[in-house]
C-alpha cells in the first residue's frame, strides 16, 4: 500500500517537478547502469515521433487561424511581422555578441585538445543555395512537404491559406469551424502526450548518459561551463525585457517551465511546440498572437543555439592557433547572422552554420569533430533557452500588438476551452 500511496503522491505532483525527477533519475540510472540506460532508448524515440505526428497539424491550422483572424487586418498583420523579425535579429546580434564576449574572457578553446571526440556528418554543406532555399519555401506539393515535416513550407501554405479563407468571407466560415475543430482534437492528444513525458525524459536522459557518459564532458568542460554560463545570461536579459514589458519574469518562467524541460531533455524545439502553445495560451495571451508568433520563432530564432554557433566558432579558432581580430570577429557576427536564418530549412541546419562560419574564417569542417561528443549536453541547454526566447517574442508581440493584442476576437481560444471537456 506504501508503495502504491508513493506513486499517488508522485503522478499528483506538478508535470514539470514530475519531469525534473525523471531527468534526475535517468541520470543516474545512466551513469550507474549503462547497459540498461542504453536499451531504454526505444522509450523516449516513441515519445519524441508521437509528438511530432501532432507538430504539422498543429501548424498548419494554428498559423491559418491566426492568419484568418488578423486577415481583415492587413495594417495589424504587417505589424505583427515587423516585430517579430527585428526583434529575430536583434536577439541574434546580441546572442552572438554574449558569444564573443565569453570567449574573448575565459577562452575555453586555448590548450584544448584536438583529439576528434565525434563524428561529422558526411557531404555537410558549407553554404547555402538561396535559390534552392527560397524555392523550397513554395512547395509544389503541400502533402508531401508536410509528410516530411517541413515547417517552412507548412508555414508558407498556411498564411496563404489564412488570407484566402479571410479574404472569402462566409463561405470560409465551415473550413475555420474545421480547423478550430482540429486544434482542440490536436490539444487534447498534446494533453494524452505530454502526461507520459515524465517517463519518456527518464528514458531519454539514461539512455544519454548510457551512451555518452562523462568522460567527454570533463574533457571539453570548460567549453560545457561557458556555454551554460551564457545561457543563464541570456536568461537574466530576457527576464530584464519582461520586467521593462510588464511582466513577472519568474511567474512567466514558472508557466513555461513544463515545455522548456522538455526541449531540455529531448534536444528538440519542434516537441515543445503544441505544449509550449497550450501554456501561452493558458496565460491569457491572444490566440492570434500565439499560432502566428509562435511557429515564426520556431522557424528563424535560435537564441540559445545562435549563441553556440558563436561560442563553438571561436573556441575552435583559438584551439586551432586562429588569432580572432577585429576583422574575423566581424566576419563571424555576420556569417552567423546569416546562416542562422538561410540554414533554417536545412537538414541539419545547426552544424550547417558552424561549418559555413568555419569556411569563413579558414577553418576545416572537420574540426566539427572535437567538440560533437559534447554537443548533446550543449544541445539540452540551447533549447530550453530557443523556448524561452520565443516566448519573450510572443509577449513582445502582445505588448506592442497594439489593436491586435487589445482587440483579440476570444478570450480562450476553442481548442484550450475544450481540452479538459
Amino acid at each position: 500500500m506504501s508503495g502504491r500511496s508513493g506513486v499517488r503522491r508522485i503522478l499528483g505532483l506538478p508535470l514539470a517537478v514530475q519531469m525534473l525527477l525523471g531527468l534526475i533519475a535517468g541520470l543516474v540510472v545512466g551513469l550507474l547502469w549503462p547497459a540498461f540506460g542504453a536499451s531504454l532508448r526505444p522509450l523516449g524515440t516513441a515519445f519524441v515521433e508521437a509528438v511530432k505526428m501532432i507538430v504539422i497539424p498543429v501548424v498548419f491550422a494554428s498559423v491559418a487561424l491566426g492568419i484568418y483572424r488578423m486577415g481583415t487586418e492587413l495594417r495589424i498583420l504587417g505589424r505583427v511581422v515587423v516585430i517579430c523579425l527585428g526583434y529575430f535579429y536583434l536577439a541574434t546580434v546580441i546572442s552572438i555578441l554574449i558569444g564573443l564576449v565569453l570567449n574573448g574572457i575565459f577562452h575555453p578553446g586555448a590548450g584544448a585538445p584536438l583529439a576528434a571526440s565525434g563524428k561529422v556528418p558526411t557531404n555537410l554543406a558549407v553554404s547555402v543555395d538561396w535559390v534552392k532555399f527560397f524555392m523550397d519555401m513554395i512547395p509544389s506539393n503541400i502533402v508531401a512537404a508536410m509528410a516530411e515535416q517541413k515547417i517552412l513550407p507548412t508555414l508558407v501554405f498556411a498564411i496563404l491559406f489564412g488570407l484566402a479563407l479571410a479574404s472569402i468571407g462566409k463561405v470560409g466560415e465551415p473550413v475555420v469551424a474545421v480547423l478550430e475543430a482540429v486544434m482542440a482534437a490536436m490539444f487534447k492528444m498534446t494533453k494524452w502526450i505530454t502526461a507520459l513525458a515524465p517517463i519518456a525524459v527518464f528514458a531519454i536522459m539514461a539512455w544519454l548518459f548510457a551512451t555518452q557518459g562523462l568522460a567527454t564532458v570533463v574533457a571539453l568542460a570548460k567549453l560545457v561551463a561557458v556555454m551554460y554560463l551564457g545561457l543563464a545570461i541570456m536568461v537574466m536579459i530576457f527576464w530584464l525585457m519582461l520586467l521593462a514589458l510588464g511582466e513577472r519574469p519568474i511567474a512567466v518562467t514558472k508557466a513555461v517551465m513544463e515545455p522548456m524541460l522538455l526541449a531540455f531533455s529531448t534536444r528538440s524545439s519542434e516537441v515543445t511546440l503544441p505544449l509550449h502553445m497550450e501554456k501561452l495560451q493558458a496565460m491569457g495571451v491572444p490566440n492570434r498572437i500565439v499560432s502566428v508568433v509562435l511557429p515564426l520563432g520556431y522557424a528563424f530564432n535560435r537564441d540559445g543555439a545562435i549563441m553556440y554557433f558563436a561560442l563553438a566558432v571561436t573556441f575552435l579558432a583559438e584551439a586551432y592557433g586562429v588569432a580572432l581580430t577585429w576583422s574575423t570577429l566581424l566576419t563571424i557576427v555576420m556569417v552567423t547572422t546569416i546562416a542562422s536564418k538561410g540554414s533554417a530549412n536545412v537538414p541539419s541546419g545547426g552544424l550547417v552554420a558552424i561549418a559555413m562560419v568555419l569556411s569563413a574564417i579558414g577553418l576545416p569542417v572537420e574540426a566539427l569533430a572535437i567538440i560533437a561528443g559534447v554537443d548533446a549536453f550543449l544541445d539540452m541547454g540551447r533549447t530550453a533557452i530557443n523556448v524561452f526566447g520565443n516566448t519573450v517574442a510572443v509577449k513582445l508581440v502582445q505588448r506592442f500588438g497594439g489593436e491586435l493584442a487589445v482587440g483579440a476576437l476570444e478570450t480562450a481560444p476553442l481548442a484550450l476551452k475544450t481540452q479538459d471537456a
